[in-house]
Parts: C-alpha cells; structure tokens; sequence
C-alpha cells in the first residue's frame, strides 16, 4: 500500500473508533436505534460541556484581545477539548471538513449516515440532532459524479426515500444530487414513484424526472411554482 493509501485507512480505522455506534441510529431494530440515541445522548451532553467551559474562558479572556487570547493557555486547551470531542458527537464531527475531494473523504460514510437517519426517521432526527445548515451543506457536497457504485446506490435510495414524502427543509437541495447521479436506475425508481398511489410521490417524481430530462433550468422556487402552476392547468 502507498502513504496515502495507508493514511486513509488509518483515518477511516479513527472515524469508525469514535463514531461507528452512530450506525445504530438507522438500524431496523427500534431497540438499537434506541441504544445509539442513549450514546447519542451521552456524546451530545460531552459536546456541550465542553463548548460551555469554551465559552466561559471565551468570556474571561476577551479583555486580552483577540491576537492574545488565541495564545492563552487555558483557552487554547479549552478549545481544542471542544473540538475532540465533537469529533465524537453528531451532527459536530461532520463540521469544518478538511479541503479536498468528498468522494475521498474518509468522513463520507457518516456524512451518508446522518442524511440516511433524516430521510428514514426524520422524527428521530429532528429531535435528536435537528441542524437544517449541516443537512443542506452536505446534500450539496456530495451532489458530485463518478461516486464509487456503493455510494451512487446510497445516494439514489435517498432520492427515492425523499421524493415520497411530504416535503421538508432542504429536501429541494436533493435535486442536485439526482442530477449529479442521473442514471437509469434513478430514472426507472422515480417513473415507478410517479406511478404510485402517493400523491406525494406522484408530483415530487414528475417534478424531478422534468428537471432531469432539462439540465440547463435552473431548480428554483419560482420554477417549481410555474411547474406546479402548468401541471394544474395542463
């Protein structure tokens, strides 16, 4: 194996130490899920200890200005126990990712993670780790071509998942991802979906195959609306 090669695996080796109980968050078993929200729960509260004695030294060391501050020593370890220990906590370890590729980020299992637990449990989500700007930052991140298979077929299932439900913040931004994986599969799942029962289902899919089939409109609110407008009148 090259450096590189064994670097990633490394990194990959500490993302999965700190944080692969979060996978239970999106188990079918509701007691997992329940025992993943309890170490959820026990992270969260580490997160936020740590960010409150953040912002107290924040406080008592703001009368040095800010060059000085940032060479205070209590302050400077104050913040850097804040930033180990959201690495260890969601939706804080898919913060401030590092410049670079997202199809090579060794974070992109759990970035997937946290959009999958939105999209299958949004309840859950919502009262657990409800952060609408991490949400919509990584739709947009990962809405990128020649993904690895795995993740191409992870990223459809969340097109599917969304476009069946009543529409919830920021679920407009999965649009780039369908066009960014466009691909049979995706096209054949959403047909199935505007065939179905849901209304839902129905309009989101019809919208979606529409865009798809004209790459240069834009996805807006005001092309949506003219959209819906024409459908209802067509």
């Amino acid at each position: 194996m090259t450096k590189e090669a064994d670097a990633g695996a490394d990194e990959a080796h500490a993302w999965d130490a700190r944080l692969g109980w979060a996978f239970g968050l999106i188990a079918d078993d509701p007691a997992e899920r329940a025992a993943a929200l309890v170490r959820l729960a026990d992270v969260q509260r580490n997160a936020r200890d740590a960010l409150g004695r953040f912002n107290e030294l924040w406080r008592l060391t703001l009368p040095l200005g800010g060059q000085e501050q940032w060479r205070d020593p209590a302050f400077l370890q104050a913040h850097a126990i804040y930033v180990e220990t959201g690495r260890y906590s969601l939706p804080n370890a898919l913060w401030n990712r590092p410049p670079g590729d997202i199809r090579t980020w060794q974070g992109l299992p759990y970035a997937l993670l946290f959009l999958e637990w939105e999209a299958r449990h949004p309840q859950e989500w919502t009262r657990h780790a409800k952060h609408w700007g991490t949400k919509q930052s990584l739709i947009r991140a990962v809405a990128v071509a020649d993904h690895s298979e795995t993740v191409r077929t992870k990223l459809t299932d969340l097109v599917e998942i969304v476009v069946q439900r009543a529409y919830r913040c920021k679920d407009r931004e999965y649009l780039r991802v369908a066009r960014a994986i466009d691909s049979e599969d995706l096209r054949g799942r959403l047909e199935t979906a505007s065939r179905s029962g849901n209304p839902w289902a129905r309009r989101h899919a019809d919208y979606v195959l529409w865009l798809l089939g004209r790459p240069d409109v834009p996805n807006t609110i005001n092309v949506w609306q003219n959209w819906i407008a024409a459908e209802a009148t067509g």
